[in-house]
This record gives structure tokens, sequence and C-alpha cells, in this order.
């Protein structure tokens, strides 16, 4: 066959041949020729040329009257610039094929229906040769034409392509980016069409989108043609995968979320051409997800196998073919945004005006300013009122408050102190808070205008109106690593990649309360024995949140594994310390269905919680589940970083049945490097410490239960609170006594609480006695990390014997002090 001047196929170009071919020919030529060995699905296709392009402007002379076209443009009028460019267009429409093109065209066409058969459809395709650069991505700017079958409609499908090169949208980005009209020219893919019109397409990339996270791959997804998604017009579903355990053999979806996918778009062949349209999504469809998780991992592996090629993050495009079912690659491009963000940095707020009237005080949580117009909310039936971006005024919040306080700009409580829920809710969400005002909902006014300032040290104020602030931004990216390690607390798997870019030797208290009250919303036991729920609406409830999964059961595990994994992903290899549940019995039976299985207890806070919960009888299904989801996060989903904690050991007897509990349950101790530990939270942890050190693989005191054990001050208690402090010289005296009983036994110590970070003698002095790891909120671990980085120099530390300070997991038994 004689070689052909103005067409090539996809094997015959590359990476290299964007000024002939355009950004995404020259990708998909280079996918086809190196990738598809490697099992990476592309359309095979030709390309039109950018020579082809410029051979027939110039047979047809139409390059004087196309710049006449565009002199003088206004690109501030849209008028002007809408008239400019139709006639633009109709210029390049009207100069037509020469012969010799049309030869080549017809040609190229005859051979890809050899291949796929004479009825093959095809995909005509712009790629400007100005396209997928690094820098500036040019997509989405010019015309694509589905399913052309017949000589006459490819042709004609390719003469408005070309003509493409000049929509409204394509001439103003042209000169925003800077690119001459004429010096830009346009190649033409066409290729086997890819029938997602009848299955799903959609767009994945090779890290998160949102935080630039490289260490997964983001899949997004919808039924029908794929320009819904890549245009954000509809709610598609979303998947993560991560890639170095996938890449190790776990084949498990790290998370997902269905998307409303309300439309799609379909092919519509009428009698002379065909277009497509919108249609409703069956609500059968809008109620399972586009794609199976066989098809989330085949497309995890073509993202990798693309991103290595490229060694360069990707924003690829996938098509599902519903002829064949299987999974095309369509397009890819550099990443241009995520990847672009610089190192992190360190906000400091800073008010600038405080002559404002002061409202009410509280005890200030983060150090952030905020302002929005105040909403007080009595109670959950009126949280729907609760507008984003508005002050939340309660007298106290509960896991169900949760969703609301997301969007909210700051939260305000007459209730609670710095470890109240409303103020560990908002540490994680980088939401500022004052708690414990005890007048905020009379104080402040219900729909003015406030500013919420916890930017001035202990002290929380609520400004009335809106105070000016500013904030200073420092980039942490150099910041030297202490002795100490310093590693974090988090409970919202949806900060965990964002909060992974901070200087960290990983997750000291991973709570999985957040996520059962988050993500699952019922009781376990709901899930179990649904026919024991005695409200109607719970029931329903029920239903609605598990018709997705077989049963209630395995909802619970995958959606608590999918939630842990999240976390421990974000900070993989590191150690991850997961605590399970530590709800106590009212706030379990606040959970939906929850009711029938609790019972009723005057102080929950020394009740029915922790190991003396997972060895009763009452509550064995329910820890079942539990120990089903880590182990799922373990060895499915291959997070051997993670490490798991019971709370509230009350004896050794208890941690022991526990242990043998767990071991039963497929999590046995020492078994594919698990380490468990308790958290040592009562005196009686820390006077029988040896015998607790033979018991499980480490310690994570807990010093707020400490605090109020050793002090016998119900921390929740207004009247009595005063006498809540965790510098008491008999708090400070059961910490030393449970540090040296780890160094006594030759394990790992850490502390993990707010003290070190709101006292700095706290920090002081758990630095002096040797503590080998401090876990803390986000907020506060650049200004710790720099307080320790101080103290260390000063007390000359550069280690400390017996401990291991290397930020990998241990082999040795920890002790983490927690909160």
């Amino acid at each position: 066959m004689t070689p052909l001047k103005y067409v090539r196929f996809f094997e015959e170009v590359g990476i290299d041949d964007v000024p002939l071919v355009g950004g995404k020919n020259a990708s998909l030529g280079e996918m086809y020729r190196e990738l598809s060995g490697e099992g990476v699905l592309i359309p095979h296709g030709f390309a039109i040329t950018a020579e082809a392009y410029r051979y027939m402007l110039d047979a047809a002379g139409a390059w004087g009257p196309l710049r006449e076209a565009l002199e003088g443009l206004k690109e501030d009028d849209v008028t002007d610039l809408a008239r400019r460019a139709r006639r633009a267009r109709e210029i390049v429409y009207d100069a037509g094929l020469p012969d010799d093109l049309v030869t080549e065209i017809v040609a190229g066409y005859k051979q890809l229906q050899e291949e796929y058969g004479e009825d093959v459809s095809l995909a005509v395709r712009s790629s400007a040769t100005a396209e997928d650069l690094p820098n500036a991505s040019f997509a989405g700017q010019q015309e694509t034409y589905l399913n052309i079958r017949g000589t006459g409609s490819l042709l004609d499908a390719c003469r408005r392509c070309f003509a493409s090169l000049f929509t409204d949208r394509a001439i103003h980005y042209r000169i925003d980016q800077g690119f001459d009209h004429f010096q830009v020219a346009l190649s033409i893919g066409v290729m086997k069409m890819v029938r997602s019109d009848i299955s799903a397409s959609g767009v994945f990339f090779s890290l998160d989108t949102e935080s630039g996270f490289r260490d997964v791959v983001f899949i997004t997804g919808a039924y029908g043609l794929g320009e819904n998604v890549v245009q954000g017009a509809v709610d598609p579903d979303e998947f993560y995968v991560h890639k170095p355990t996938f890449e190790t053999g776990h084949r498990a979806v790290l998370r997902r979320m269905l998307g409303e996918k309300a439309i799609k778009m379909v092919l519509v062949e009428g009698e002379t051409k065909q277009t497509v349209r919108n249609i409703p999504t069956a609500r059968a469809d809008r109620e399972r997800y586009c794609i199976t998780d066989d098809d989330v991992l085949e497309l995890a592996d073509y993202a990798i196998k693309i991103e290595r090629h490229y060694n360069r993050p990707m924003d690829m495009e996938w098509a599902k073919d519903g002829t064949d079912g299987k999974i095309y690659v369509v397009q890819a491009r550099p990443e241009t945004v995520a990847s672009q963000r610089v190192a992190t940095t360190i906000e400091s707020y800073i008010l600038t005006d405080s002559s404002a009237p002061v409202l009410t005080e509280g005890r200030s949580v983060g150090e952030k300013i905020a302002s929005g117009r105040a909403h007080l909310i009595k109670d959950v039936a009126h949280l729907h009122e609760f507008k984003p971006g508005e002050v939340l005024l309660a007298d106290t919040t509960t896991p169900d408050w949760e969703p609301v306080m997301k969007t909210a700009a700051a939260i305000v409580t007459n209730r609670g102190g710095r470890t109240c829920h409303a103020a560990i809710i908002a540490r994680e969400l980088g939401v500022p808070a004052v708690v414990g005002t005890g007048d905020g909902t009379t104080s402040v006014p219900s729909g003015e205008m406030v500013t919420v300032s916890c930017a001035e040290g202990d002290t929380g104020r609520i400004y009335s109106g809106e105070v000016p602030f500013s904030v200073e931004r420092t980039e942490v990216a150099e910041i030297a690593r202490p002795t100490t390690k310093i590693m974090i607390n988090l409970g919202n798997p949806d900060l965990a990649f964002k909060t992974s870019f901070l200087p960290n030797d990983g997750v000291g208290l991973a709570r999985m309360e957040f996520i059962i009250s988050e993500s699952i919303k019922c009781h376990p036991l709901a899930l179990v024995h649904p026919d024991r729920v005695t409200d109607p609406d719970a029931r329903a409830e029920i239903d609605r949140l598990t018709y997705l999964y077989p049963d209630g059961e395995t909802f619970f595990v995958e959606r608590l594994s999918e939630g842990i994994g999240t976390i421990a992903a974000a900070f993989w290899p590191k150690p991850v310390v997961v605590r399970m549940s530590d709800f106590k019995t009212n706030e379990y039976a606040s959970l939906t269905g929850g009711a029938d299985f609790e019972p009723h207890e005057e102080n929950p806070m020394i009740g029915f919680r922790g190991a003396s919960r997972y060895a009763h009888e009452a509550y064995v299904e329910g820890f079942a589940l539990e120990c089903r989801a880590m182990k799922r996060v373990r060895e499915e989903m291959g997070f051997t970083n993670v490490i798991l904690m019971i709370p509230f050991v009350r004896r050794v007897e208890e941690a022991e049945k526990v242990i043998a509990q767990m071991a039963e349950l497929g999590l046995k101790r020492g078994e594919n490097g698990l380490e468990v530990y308790a958290m040592c939270e009562i005196p009686n942890n820390v006077l029988l410490i040896d015998r607790f050190a033979h018991t499980v693989d480490g310690f994570s005191i807990g010093s707020n239960d400490l605090t109020q054990l050793t002090l016998g001050v119900d921390r929740d208690s207004e009247i009595v609170a005063f006498d809540y402090d965790e510098r008491d010289e008999g708090v400070k005296l059961m910490l030393k006594m449970a540090i040296q009983g780890c160094t006594r036994n030759g394990i790992h110590s850490g502390l993990c609480g707010q003290a070190p970070s709101d006292y700095p003698d706290m920090a002081e002095y758990l630095v002096e006695l040797g503590i080998d790891s401090i876990s803390l909120n986000p907020d506060t671990v650049i200004k710790t990390t720099q307080r320790i980085l101080e103290l260390e120099k000063r007390l000359g530390v550069d280690g400390h014997p017996g401990h291991d300070h290397k930020p990998e997991v241990s082999t040795k038994v920890r002790m983490e002090v927690g909160s």
C-alpha cells in the first residue's frame, strides 16, 4: 500500500508528534504503540494530520479571509466574538477537502472497516497542536462527533471538526493563553467508537484531585456517553484505589460514593445523521454503581501503567463498550491542577480589629477565625434549616449533628470542654469552635452577623458583626523532624489525604466512632437483627442505607473497612493506630436502631464501654463485625500498617479475654505483623502496667479519662469542670509512672492528647521524661513540632535509650498516651 501523506495510524505516531497530530492523537498513538502490549485497551484509529488542515486552507485560499474575520477582535465583547467566530467557522468549513485528502481519509476508513467490520461506527475527535500540554490542557475547546457511519458522514464530520478550531470558547482560550490563532493547527482523530451510550464512561486521575495526594487512583463514572461527566453535568459515582497496595497484589476498592447520575447521554439516530441527547436515568440504575469493582480495578491498573509510562500524574477518560463489555482508554493528558500545587503551608489567623463588642467567651478550639450569620439550632429536628456558611449555635452537639457541622463557618456551644464532641469534630474539620460558653445560645443573637475568633489563646471570643482579620501562610515542607515522634489524631477519612501532607510519623489515634456515626449511622446490632428494631422509621432508614448490600452486616463491614482503609492509605506505610469503637451507651443508643439494644445508665462514662462491652454477650455480635472489618482492612486491602487498640480495659483478665476473642475472629496477635494495643486510661492500668505489658503489644494512655478518674472529676459536669486539670501533680505522677513502666518493660511510650498543645510546660515535662511520641490534632502539629524541636535542642535530646524512633511500624511493644 502506498504510504499516506496526510493520514497516520495510531501505531505510526507517538508523544513527540504533537506538532503533527496534536496532543490528543499523539497521546493515543503513544499508548496504542507502547501500552497495548501491557493490556491497556485503546480503540484503534488514525490521525488526519495538522498538515492536512493547512493544506486544505492553502488549497482554498482561505488564510486571507480567515485573518480578516478575526482582525480587530474585541475579546470582551461577547457579541463581536460570536459573530467573528461564526464567520471563521464558515470559512474553514466551506474550504472543503481536497480530492487527494479525501482519498486518504476513505482509505483509512476502509482499513478500520476491515479490522472491526463493515458497520463499524466512528468517533471523530479534534486534536489541536497546542493541546494537552503540561501547563495548558486546551481540553474541550473543539468539537467531537460520535457514531459516524458512511463515507459522506465521515467527510462532513471532518470538515466540521476542522472548523471547530474557531469555536467561541477556543478563540477566547487561545487569547487567554497567549497562543496565535494561526500558529495553532488542528488534527483530527478518527477511531472506533466505544459504545458507552449503552454502558458507562467517565474520567479518572492518577492522583486525588482535591488534595493532590499521589498514592491513589481517583475514578468517576456515569451511564451513557462521557460528555456529562467531563463537563460536570451529572453527579457521578466515585471510586478510589490505593496504588502501593494494589501493586503488591491487593485487589480492593479503597472507598466509593454513589452519585445521583440523574441523566445519561445517549445516541439518537436520524435518517441523515446521528445526534446525542440526554434522557433521565432509570431509578434502578441511579441506585446502583455504574461499573463493577472489577471494572474499577482494571481502570486503576490502566492508570498506574499510563502514569508510569509518562512519569507524571495523568488526567484520563475511559469508556466501557456495551457491545463487547471491555473498558477502553479514550484520552490521556497531563494533570494540570492538583499536581502543580506547592508545598504544604501553615496558616496563622490574626484579628486586625479587636474593638468590636464581645458577645460571649468560652474555650477556643483550633486557631482560626471565621465570620457568618449566627443560626441557633435547638435540636436535631431543625438541622435541615441550617445553611452552609452560617455559624452554628447549639447547647451541645452529638454525632447526629456532624453533617451540618461540616458546612458551618464556625461552631459555638453552651456546654463542653476541649475534649467534647463539638471540639473534636471542629478540630478534624479545621473549623473554629468556641465551647463551654454557658450562655452562647442566648447571648449571641440568631440571625445576626458575628465573628468567631479562636486565634487569641485559650479563650475563644464571639464578636458582634463581621470583624476583619488576616491570614499568614508559612511553608512547612522543609521543617526539621524532632527525635520525639509527632503523630496525628484523626477520625474523618474525608480529611485523611489532605492531613497526610503535614509533617508526621503516622496516626496515633484513628477514631472508629466517627466513621460509624457519619458513614454507617446504624447500631451494629440493628444491622445484624433488623427484625428486633421496633421503630418503623428506623427500620425504613436501615433499609435505605443498606439497599446496595446483600445484608446489613456486609454494609457495616465494607463501610467501616473503607473508612479505616482510607486513613491507613493516606499515611501508608507509617503506623496507624485504630481504636475499636469507644461509644458509651447513650451514644450507641442515638445511632439508628440503637434504642432497642442499649441499657440506660446514669453515668455511661464509667459504664458499659470498651473491653467490657466487647467481651459481653450483649455486644459480642457487634464486636465481631468490627473485627471482620479490621481483618478486611489488613488482609484484603493490604494495610498491615494498621495497629488495633482496645479502649477502657479495666482488668488484665479482661484484656486477655478480648485478645482471645479477636484471635477466634481472625485477628490473631502476631500473625501478619498484627499488633494489639490497649488504652491506658484507668489508674489500674498504670498500677499493673508490668502485668498488662505481657498481655498486649502496647498501650495508649488516655490522658483525658486518666485525669478524670485520677481526680474523680466528671469532665462533662460544668459544676466541677474547674477541677479538671491534666497538669495536676497526681496526674503528672500517673504519667511518669506509666512512661517509666514502659521503659522498664522495654516498650515504646507516647502521648496522644491536647495537653502538650495547650500547655508548653506539659510538652517540656513529657520530653524531659523521655517520651517517644506525641500524637496531636492536625491544627496543632506544626506549632507543637516547632516547640518540641526547641525543647529537644535545649535539653540536648538526641535519642532516648531503649526506644525505637523510626517512623515504620515497630515490632516492639508500644505505648501511646491518648485522649
